[in-house]
């Protein structure tokens, strides 16, 4: 039986009557062998009519590095050398590629271009136009692999659809605009063709290209299945599914056949790489169900996110977030009085900076800031701008090299003896910050980056293989 034909008669959409939305990560386009993989998905399931990629494995790192202030002649070159090396490899293995080529080379002097327009003026609307093009190539290359596979199969430029604010490197989507815009001009097409597009970009009003925020593909797909009510969502990646945590840092992690929306959005948040945190946000609108899976071996199934699920157990698993951020401030005016909180977190909006966990005492606050959540271009959250917003009114310090460790679940705050299984794993770490009891999904901790792999190993054996 061929990979197509046995794709078939398993199918990961148990309903076969709607509409999905497939995405695939850098990995799972890296190469034309890799696409190749990932055409034979598409074309097992004729209920995908809407393919989102990302740029090959590889290339956005090179566009960011491209956006650096201060790279010389020589080191631009280097690196439009290097994304176009990524790019013809992939052209060359195309049976007709006469027509990709001059798409590509428009695409990959479109780089230069704006490389050389960086030096002139550090516009963060030239750094998001630069960081598309990755996702640009991918989409062009993707659905020539279709048609040469036998689907009818054309690229679509996502930005006369997904509309965003003007906030570059970590764009606001608009929904109620991407809804209006899916239908009018994406929904006519989906009958007759496979339509491949771009995640990661979108456009503001005045067509101005922007950008979500790194991995924003995955949130790109849930954005154009909720408005065009798509009934699932496929998010293809290098492993096959979610885990109970990472397995390379705990080699008896197993895969989860299913998990609520609260649950995923949880581990999302927290740390696992294979889904964006804002893609559950859409599906859960919607109630569009989510599944991950491998591109590499589609054959293993993976995991389904849904509203509802049938077993919520205590322990659904154990994430790490690395490279986190502890801000503490500390302010006398905060002792019985108002509003100290208040200004604190208008101003973090300001700066467009959201908080994960928040600890209180009388006269300090701490807050920990995700420093992975930062824009497109790689830019920290932490500017000096904001730090010298902050030290107007409390005494500021700056705490990094730490790592957030989630235990998430289902009813954990009013489940008698959580805590105890927790802390007696943790009996010879030094806990910088505990949170719990905000939501009754997850409990999170805060440690030293250095031990984190260890705390995730002994909470994963006390909490699973025990």
């Amino acid at each position: 039986m061929s990979l197509v034909s046995s794709l078939q008669t398993t199918s990961t959409v148990p309903n076969q009557s709607g509409l999905t939305v497939a995405k695939f990560g850098g990995t799972s386009v890296a190469d034309f062998d890799a696409m190749q993989r990932c055409a034979d998905i598409i074309i097992a399931n004729p209920q995908t009519r809407v393919v989102v990629v990302s740029a090959s494995s590889g290339v956005t790192n090179q566009l960011v590095a491209l956006t650096q202030e201060g790279n010389s002649s020589e080191q631009s070159k280097a690196l439009i050398k290097q994304i176009a090396s990524i790019q013809y490899q992939i052209l060359d293995k195309l049976q007709n590629p006469g027509e990709i080529a001059a798409k590509i080379d428009r695409i990959l002097s479109h780089i230069a271009t704006l490389s050389e327009r960086l030096k002139l003026t550090r516009s963060k609307a030239v750094i998001d136009e630069l960081l598309s093009q990755g996702e640009a190539c991918s989409s062009v290359f993707f659905a020539a692999v279709l048609r040469e596979k036998g689907a009818c199969a054309t690229a679509f430029d996502v930005r006369q659809v997904l509309r965003t604010d003007s906030h570059h490197g970590k764009a606001e989507p608009q929904i109620e605009t991407i809804a209006e815009l899916a239908q009018a001009q994406l929904q006519p097409l989906l009958a007759s063709q496979v339509i491949v597009t771009q995640g990661f970009v979108g456009a503001d009003s005045e067509g101005n290209t922007t950008t979500l925020g790194r991995g924003g593909s995955d949130y790109s797909a849930a954005l154009l299945a909720e408005a065009l009510k798509a009934d699932a969502v496929e998010i293809w990646t290098d492993v096959a599914g979610i885990y109970t945590t990472d397995p390379r840092l705990a080699p008896n992690a197993s895969p989860i056949a299913e998990i609520s929306f609260n649950e995923a959005a949880e581990m999302a948040t927290f740390g696992a790489k294979v889904l964006h945190p804002a893609t559950i946000l859409p599906a859960v609108r919607q109630k569009i169900q989510v599944f991950v899976g491998s591109s590499w071996a589609p054959e293993q199934g993976g995991t389904w996110i849904r509203h509802k699920v049938s077993s919520e157990p205590v322990y659904r698993a154990v994430a790490l977030r690395r490279d986190q951020t502890l801000l503490n401030l500390h302010s006398l005016q905060m002792l019985h009085a108002q509003g100290f909180l208040a200004e604190t977190f208008a101003t973090l909006a300001r700066h467009k900076i959201s908080v994960d966990l928040i600890t209180t005492s009388e006269v300090n606050v701490a807050l920990t800031l995700d420093k992975t959540g930062s824009d497109s271009s790689g830019q920290g959250l932490l500017s000096e701008a904001l730090l010298q917003e902050l030290s107007q009114h409390c005494r500021v310090r700056v705490e990094d090299g730490l790592a957030l460790v989630a235990v998430i679940g289902n009813n954990i705050a009013s489940t008698a003896g959580v805590c105890r299984r927790v802390f007696e794993v943790l009996e010879s770490y030094n806990v910088r910050m505990i949170c719990q009891g905000a939501s009754p999904h997850n409990l999170c901790i805060l440690v030293d980056e250095a031990e984190a792999g260890n705390v995730i190993r002994a909470l994963h054996e006390n909490l699973f293989e025990a």
